[in-house]
């Protein structure tokens, strides 16, 4: 009897219906500017994005197979 992958289809659909969900989280923070104004901005802002670029370029480049995860 042929083995089926319905457990691990499941919990694939899961887990991306959690990464769209906070994908759609990320790109609402993003188009209201991370809920910083122009004025406030400072050096700390910029830390934080820059670490989310970061986690965000790693995820990018495994996905794409990119900087240090190319081929």
């Amino acid at each position: 009897m042929p083995k089926t992958n319905d457990a691990a289809l499941t919990a694939f659909i899961a887990l991306k219906a959690e990464i769209d969900a906070m994908l759609e989280r990320l790109a609402a923070l993003s188009a209201d500017h991370f809920e910083c104004s122009p004025e406030d901005v400072n050096w700390g802002h910029v830390g934080t994005l820059e670490h989310y670029r970061a986690r965000l370029r790693e995820i990018t480049d495994m996905a794409f197979r990119e900087g240090e995860h190319a081929d």
